[in-house]
């Protein structure tokens, strides 16, 4: 078998979402099963629909989730270039080839005759398809068309006898009957090529094996499959990914809330979880295991333990994914991914000891980087709240004064800052008031943190550090007095 070369190509319309980067993710775990290629090409003939800096967002995205690529735009390779817009002669050298050899012609219709047809066909309830108008088209009058100016498609000539059909790596044999195949636009009047000419000779000339793509493309490939026979090219293999759906089984949208890449990296989502995630949409290992190293998926990937059925996007359990990668990686690196998101909402610090301390007191209690800010916002600047969060339930504000006294007095006075000596002294300084734990314990957590819910209070007092505490513990007898 030669080598295995697989590619993603992604069109520059928007951010890439995550039913694109399953499909990328798909193709590079199969390369990389396979000791074989992974090519990233950019598709660019749609200029309509094209939109400034998509492409940058595909590479990013592609990074962020650790997916590289062997030959590309930016990395070049032994078939460059990977960017459509920049092989256009190609194509339109192969597209005349076709109308030579009669299996493509010239088409002058406008959009407005186009236009009826189809709602002439959809009232008959008939799938729309061209109505071969301008086949019948002699060769004087293409070439005085041609000379007058007029704008001109060329379109596939689909034979309307037999069938095509071709072996799906996921779905098995695959039949089309030719006559419900349409003649389709393979060079536009721009001078552009369609999806359909420009990704068959650019997978024969960059030597594609394999094309693994999305479900919705299967009605594509008898078009495809025919113009290989055109060039008198072998097609490579051909493997259509189940749909990704939302939980409503519909096809997984916006409207379902987040679905980019970028989207999910804002909400506090690491590529790891992300990526693991997205892997089970579609595909399952041989045995019951959940979590896979990107670098373990492509050891384990297989095309024929992917499935037929869509895959429904749960965001419960990218959840759960996610919180089992924050606990398990280490706080030292998690204080770094946590870093920009307490930036972004203007909680001054840095990376340094504190911020790792600080991050280890809440990494069992995160599910997402985004909830940092508000786990770890008292760590950083004085906390703000009404005096009734100081007091307990079954308590008083001059219980709860006295509580606080007490706490300031032992903090002061504690020599070893340890957890050990902290909880001793606090726990003793309870028992000496007949005060249950909660009652003393309560007040501090509250007064240094400003929440009903945060970290211990002996883990809090011993990051902060007595200046700050007693500092707080001031300023909540300041809030019991006024």
């Amino acid at each position: 078998m030669s080598e295995v070369r697989v590619r993603f190509a992604p069109s520059p319309t928007g951010d890439p979402h995550v039913g694109n980067i399953r499909t990328a993710l798909f193709n590079y775990l199969y390369a990389r099963h396979t000791g074989g290629k992974f090519i990233v090409r950019i598709e660019d003939t749609d200029q309509v629909r094209l939109k400034e800096g998509s492409d940058k967002a595909i590479f990013d995205s592609l990074r962020w989730l650790g997916l590289s690529w062997d030959e590309g735009p930016d990395k070049g390779g032994d078939f460059a270039p990977y960017r459509q817009s920049e092989r256009l002669d190609l194509y339109k050298k192969h597209a005349f080839e076709l109308v030579e050899k009669g299996m493509a012609y010239f088409c002058f219709c406008s959009s407005e005759r186009l236009e009826n047809m189809r709602q002439v066909q959809e009232a008959a309830k008939k799938a729309p398809m061209y109505d071969r108008k301008c086949l019948s088209l002699t060769s004087e009058e293409i070439k005085t068309k041609i000379a007058a100016g007029e704008p001109y498609v060329i379109r596939l000539k689909v034979p309307r006898d037999g069938m095509t059909e071709f072996d799906d790596l996921i779905r098995g044999r695959v039949v089309f009957e030719n006559n419900v195949i349409d003649d389709q636009v393979l060079l536009k009047s721009d001078g552009f090529p369609t999806y359909h000419l420009a990704c068959i000779i650019d997978d024969h000339y960059m030597k594609i094996t394999h094309v693994i793509r999305a479900e919705e493309w299967i009605s594509s490939t008898p078009k495809h499959i025919i113009l290989y026979n055109a060039f008198g090219w072998e097609p490579p293999k051909f493997a259509h990914l189940p749909m990704v759906l939302a939980p409503d089984r519909s096809k997984l949208s916006k409207r379902h809330g987040a679905t980019g890449v970028k989207q999910f990296a804002g909400l506090g989502y690491l590529p790891e979880a992300l990526v693991n995630y997205l892997a089970f949409l579609g595909w399952a290992p041989q045995d019951e295991r959940e979590i896979f190293s990107l670098e373990g998926l492509g050891k384990e990937f297989e095309l024929e333990r992917v499935n037929k059925a869509g895959a429904v996007f749960d965001i419960n359990k990218l959840d759960w994914y996610n919180g089992y990668y924050i606990r398990h990686i280490t706080t030292a690196d998690l204080a770094k991914r946590v870093l920009p998101f307490l930036e972004k909402a203007n909680i001054k610090t840095e990376y340094n000891d504190y911020l790792v301390e600080t991050t280890a007191l809440i990494q069992e209690r995160m599910k997402s980087l985004q909830e940092a800010p508000e786990l770890l916002d008292f760590f950083f600047m004085e906390p703000e709240y009404e005096k009734e969060l100081l007091i307990p339930k079954k308590s008083d504000i001059e219980t709860t004064k006295k509580a606080l006294v007490k706490c300031r007095e032992v903090l002061s006075e504690l020599q070893v800052w340890e957890h050990d000596a902290l909880e001793a002294a606090l726990r003793k300084a309870a028992t000496d008031m007949s005060l249950k734990s909660g009652q003393i314990l309560w007040p501090l957590r509250s007064a240094l943190t400003g929440k009903s819910a945060s970290p211990g209070a002996f883990e809090v007092t011993l990051v902060l550090g007595k200046e700050a505490c007693l500092k707080r513990i001031d300023k909540a007898l300041e809030k019991l007095s006024a």
